[in-house]
């Protein structure tokens, strides 16, 4: 039998590794209380790695425009903002919140949140209202009819999204889902744009969308009597859909025109994040001036908004002022959430996976757990991975599971009883480092991997533990 392959040892500060092995405090009193018949019990495996950051471009509709009304009536008015922000994380199937799935245009999935239908009902509700100023003769038909526009304005919203879907997917970036919710629609890309180029490209491709269709809707109405209801759909989608389209144009984040404006200020500068930081800011001013104009230029009359009866006029103020300081919240977190990202983005490098693997020493599958840990304490290492006869590695043997073994029961206790069989997905190349190690550890969810140099020896074990102490180290330190 060949000897066991020697392991390169991890380059780091050596005092890091000198610490035997010992379970941490709340361990040791925890094996005082248990029984030795319960020591072979094993450990979750469950994995908490950092979050990948993508971005999400999110479609926010607030309250739907009057079918008959002219576009500048703002207390009806709608709008979209495309944020940048962290999504939730998703799986093929509907997670938390998830939704229903309703199809997967492009080989995306694209999911109804529950929220949506009470939006729907409150835009049923809304144009309805409308309609029976308009056409009074519709009767309880109104909300049927209402009903029908709140599908197809969230359609439009869909085509919004997949918009910057198909134009991601151009550019080689993954989507992971589209979701439809209470505020518009999501659609979750995975990964930054590489060029500022591409970048303004995929911000600008969803209100030009919009601007499409409700140039489409506009001709549409010139083919029907206005005093219709078809008239009346037409004109409401055409004004829904302008209005989506105007409000992404603003020039500061989370909206597209923010996005575009980080895109001018990147491809000027070279810098990504200068763009996002003034994108940003420039985002936050926006909020601010939404929270306390829009209701000053409703209740003036500037929009049209101040026409009507007067009994309705303090619901009009108390609506306004509720949309204002919605539209201004989502709008300043979205910008946040910009800048907490890029800053995630900037640090992603400094999380490498050489810097970060435990020295692991070699052992076969009948050595005993305390032979195991003789033997990592005198290499100073703080991992065990058990190998053939041939050197080549089998399994992993868990920190969590060793603290589940009172100390007197380990002269008895073999490491293979203890070890997690190794998955392809659980060996880590030390070369990976930033987003490719956490894109890495997230497709293969585990607590430890075995890190390999590569030439195929053992370069030591990677804990996520590790990685989520250096992640929040980075993100802790103050920026440059």
């Amino acid at each position: 039998m060949r000897p066991h392959r020697l392991y390169r040892e991890p380059d780091r500060d050596s005092s890091s590794w000198t610490k035997p092995y010992d379970p941490p405090p709340t361990a040791r009193a925890y094996h005082r209380r248990r029984p030795p018949s319960h020591c072979m019990i094993r450990a979750s495996h469950r994995a908490t790695t950092p979050p990948t950051p993508h971005r999400t471009c999110t479609c926010t509709t607030l309250r739907e425009p009057p079918a008959a009304t002219p576009p500048d009536s703002t207390e009806r008015r709608t709008a979209v903002a495309d944020t940048d922000e962290t999504g939730e994380r998703a799986h093929k199937r509907s997670g938390p919140g998830g939704g229903i799935l309703m199809g997967r245009p492009f080989g995306v999935p694209v999911y109804v949140s529950p929220s949506w239908f009470l939006v729907a009902a409150l835009i049923t509700w809304v144009f309805g209202d409308q309609l029976d100023r308009v056409l009074p003769d519709l009767g309880p038909a109104r909300y049927l009819v209402s009903l029908f526009f709140a599908v197809a304005f969230y359609a439009s919203v869909l085509v919004h999204e997949l918009a910057h879907t198909v134009a991601a997917l151009r550019f080689k970036l993954p989507v992971r889902r589209i979701q439809l919710q209470f505020f518009g629609g999501v659609s979750e890309i995975e990964k930054e744009s590489e060029t500022p180029g591409r970048e303004f490209v995929l911000a600008f491709v969803g209100p030009l969308l919009s601007l499409l269709l409700a140039g489409a809707f506009y001709l549409g109405m010139e083919l029907v009597d206005p005093a219709t209801v078809p008239g009346v759909l037409l004109a409401g989608l055409m004004i829904s859909n302008l209005l989506v389209a105007a409000f992404n144009l603003l020039p500061g984040l989370p909206l597209d025109g923010g996005r575009m404006l980080r895109a001018l200020i990147w491809g000027i500068t070279g810098k990504p994040m200068t763009g996002t930081v003034a994108a940003a800011w420039v985002g936050r001013a926006l909020a601010v001036t939404v929270l306390i104009g829009l209701p000053m230029i409703t209740h003036t009359g500037i929009l049209g908004a101040g026409t009507g009866a007067n009994e309705s006029t303090g619901m009009n103020t108390v609506m306004d002022a509720l949309l204002a300081a919605i539209l201004a919240a989502i709008i300043w977190t979205g910008a946040g959430n910009s800048l907490r990202m890029a800053r995630l983005r900037e640090h992603l490098p400094e999380l490498r996976a050489r810097t970060l693997t435990r020295r692991a020493v070699p052992v076969e599958n009948a050595t005993p757990l305390s032979e195991a840990l003789r033997r990592a304490n005198a290499h100073g290492a703080r991992a065990i991975v058990v190998v053939d006869a041939h050197g080549d590695p089998l399994s992993l043997v868990r920190e969590s599971a060793i603290a589940s073994v009172p100390e007197h029961r380990r002269p008895w206790i073999a490491v293979s009883t203890l070890a997690q069989d190794l998955t392809d997905g659980m060996k880590v190349s030390a070369e990976l480092s930033g987003e490719a190690l956490l894109d890495h550890l997230r497709a293969t969810p585990a607590t430890e991997y075995l890190v390999l140099e590569p030439t195929g020896e053992i370069y030591g074990v990677l804990s996520t533990l590790d990685v989520e102490k250096a992640f929040v180290k980075a993100m802790a330190r103050p920026q440059s």
